[in-house]
């Protein structure tokens, strides 16, 4: 059976939900970030990083919620666009553009709105928040005029937009919905899913450390105990 190590992050539950989707039998096994379970030899074993999530599938071993995506529908030969190069490259591009745009600057955004230390300075908080809009809006002009992401097909792409954009407000502001109205809608249909309702309650299955102390904060943000610049 397939191991897919979890926590109740947005890049988790985009992998829960294909799983979900795809009817894929696997066996969760959480990974408890705030207590520093990804930093365990065990667990560096199978990704280097220290993040999650990760699959095991046999004797492949995936880490990177859009590259375990990609291999779980090229694998399956589901949730993919109607095959043609055209397609092929849509959903390559879009799946990029979450990897390396809307993941980094929602997570970046997240992080400086709600755990950096407040030193003053509100630049750090005004780039990842404009750059998190900005790359919600590039979405949003895009489902003006389409159902969904690729081929008006739903794909692992907005499974890989939905782990994030889902949690918009509390990313880049509460008037965030009222700005993208596109994007909300596309994320509203997902979670309305039996699939999406699983994947959202995962993070129920395993107590997680809930409490942000000083011990989650030295594992989760190890850079706070190294000065490097």
């Amino acid at each position: 059976m397939l191991k897919f190590y979890y926590s109740g992050a947005p890049n988790p539950v985009k992998v829960a939900l294909f799983l979900e989707e795809a009817g894929i039998p696997y066996e969760a096994i959480p990974v408890d970030t705030r207590k520093g379970d990804q930093h365990q030899p065990d667990f560096l074993k199978i990704n280097p990083n220290a993040k999650v999530p990760v699959i095991v599938d046999g004797d492949v071993t995936v880490f990177d919620s859009n590259a375990i995506l990609l291999y779980l529908a090229d694998k399956t030969g589901k949730f993919l666009p109607p095959a043609s190069d055209k397609n092929r490259g849509e959903l390559l591009s879009w799946l990029m553009f979450v990897a390396s745009g809307v993941g980094p600057f929602s997570g970046q955004s997240v992080h400086f709105r709600h755990y950096a230390p407040k030193d003053g300075s509100d630049y750090a908080v005004n780039r990842y928040v404009f750059e998190a809009q900005r790359h919600y809006g590039v979405v949003d002009s895009w489902l003006a005029t389409r159902k969904y992401m690729v081929a008006d097909t739903y794909t692992i792409v907005d499974m890989a937009l939905w782990g994030w954009a889902r949690m918009a407000p509390f990313v880049a502001g509460d008037d965030t919905w009222t700005k993208f109205p596109n994007l909300k809608r596309l994320v509203d249909e997902i979670g309305a899913r039996p699939a999406a309702k699983i994947a959202n309650g995962l993070k129920d299955r395993h107590a997680f450390k809930t409490d942000y102390d000083d011990d989650a904060r030295k594992v989760m943000f190890r850079h706070t105990e190294v000065k490097v610049a």
